[in-house]
């Protein structure tokens, strides 16, 4: 096997479980990679260089001993600065992190796709403290995208976006608040899967809303997102809030007939403040999966309002000790944003978390005559990195606080949410494919036929 730049995590494992492609030469392919692009993306932070030559020779080793290895054996993969990386301080794209110890263990999510082969190559940017929607770091610089160095990746996982966007690695892990995993999908033509609110491991990571954090996989294909996420599933005693029932695989489930699903597509809130480009991406995924009925979520503008108020309370608590001893070491924006947000009033917090049962409560009725919900998962495609502001229905608004516009009204609730790429021209754009909890599955095999139709894909990267 030739070892391209954009070969699938699934085809890399097998060609190295083969002996047609060593763990060392993939991993090598990825290294090289990483040098020519990415001071052009600035997608990484850390290159763990040694690290990942020394475990891609290990699982050769295993091989020529006839040992059993991982479904993911010889696959490149990079992880978003907040997880924990034995050796490495836990930036979450600060400064003021950078003072920290290195830590003594990776995430659990790291560890487990370890065990599964993958092969860790470094730590990726990302907005601080994940308070970011646009993939622009004061300090270590903007994530580019891909397909338009001069546009945006989204955030907060920029760097994941950009990275597996620019095929740097086939797969790369983020974190999801209040979008953060869908809207860097969405901006750099990828597929990316944030589960079931306490589906995955959160253990080793570095939080931001406890209430709302999500960890989960990018990937430029469904199989490898399913590969991915298979291999991190199960119960973790070092996170109280993985609260998922077991191991359910979904990769061997993907080619299952979707026929009979009750797909609808989201209106209301979800069809205005929209540029053309989402309503047409949301119109062919609809159109190809024979979705003509458009069902309203309860109040879902008011859900948007409600995560905002616990966003930004939680995250002020979380950060009340840095902002006493070292304001000037924040990105000022985020800064302003924490101090905002231990001023609200605990009335205030106290509504929006009521709120947020009745609408939990709403919505899993909602779900007891659909299957899959449809959505944009943002409200345009990549915008220009720096820019401020854009239109929408009319009306001028900033563009930070507004790109999560349709994501943050379904992780309030921790439903889980495939987003898949639409590959339009000149740029790509992504689709929400919402189910209800614990239905991974569901959306997951929704995707990967929107994908054997052609009507979803990850393009190639343009900009490099």
């Amino acid at each position: 096997m030739t070892n391209k730049p954009e070969s699938t995590a699934a085809d890399i494992a097998k060609a190295v479980a083969g002996g047609q492609l060593s763990a060392v030469a993939a991993v090598e392919a990825a290294l090289a990679r990483i040098k020519q692009h990415d001071t052009i993306l600035n997608s990484f932070t850390d290159v763990t260089v040694e690290r990942a030559r020394a475990k891609a020779r290990a699982i050769d080793a295993d091989i020529a001993a006839g040992k059993k290895v991982g479904p993911l054996a010889g696959v490149p993969f990079a992880v978003k600065n907040l997880f924990d990386v034995a050796g490495l301080s836990t930036r979450a794209g600060s400064k003021i992190n950078r003072d920290l110890a290195p830590a003594k263990r990776d995430a659990t999510l790291i560890e487990r796709l370890e065990a599964a082969g993958a092969v860790l190559v470094g730590a990726l940017n990302m907005g601080e403290y994940a308070y970011d929607f646009t993939g622009e770091n004061v300090h270590d610089g903007p994530s580019r995208n891909p397909h338009d160095t001069t546009r945006m990746t989204g955030g907060s996982s920029g760097g994941s976006g950009s990275a597996v966007g620019g095929a740097l690695v086939p797969i790369a892990l983020g974190s999801d608040t209040n979008g953060s995993i869908r809207v860097p999908s969405s901006f750099c033509g990828i597929f990316g899967l944030k589960p079931t609110y306490g589906r995955l491991s959160r253990a080793r990571s570095f939080p931001f809303v406890a209430s709302l954090d999500h960890l989960g996989p990018f990937a430029r294909s469904v199989t490898d997102l399913a590969l991915a996420y298979d291999a991190m599933q199960g119960q973790d005693a070092d996170d109280a809030a993985c609260t998922t029932r077991g191991v359910e695989p979904v990769s061997p489930l993907l080619g299952d007939p979707i026929a009979g699903l009750r797909v609808a597509i989201a209106g209301g809130h979800f069809q205005k403040n929209v540029f053309p480009e989402a309503i047409e991406a949301v119109s062919r995924v609809a159109k190809a999966l024979g979705a003509t009925h458009v069902v309203d979520v309860p109040e879902a503008s008011r859900a948007r309002a409600a995560a905002y108020v616990i966003t930004t309370t939680e995250g002020a608590s979380l950060h009340l000790d840095r902002l006493r001893k070292r304001p000037n070491d924040f990105d000022p924006a985020v800064r302003d944003r924490l101090i905002a947000g231990a001023m609200v009033p605990a009335s205030l917090v106290d509504r929006a978390q009521k709120f947020r049962r009745w609408y939990r409560s709403q919505v899993t009725e909602l779900f007891k005559s659909i299957d899959v919900l449809l959505a944009p998962a943002t409200p345009c495609t990549a915008p220009k990195l720096g820019q401020v502001n854009f239109t929408l229905d009319g009306v001028e608004m900033p563009v930070r606080a507004n790109i999560g516009i349709h994501t943050q009204p379904i992780s309030f609730i921790g439903l889980p949410v495939v987003a898949v790429p639409v590959p339009l021209e000149p740029l790509p754009i992504g689709v929400q494919i919402i189910t209800a909890p614990w239905r991974e599955d569901i959306a997951l095999r929704v995707a990967h036929a929107l994908e054997q139709m052609g009507v979803v894909s990850a393009p190639s990267p343009r900009g490099l």
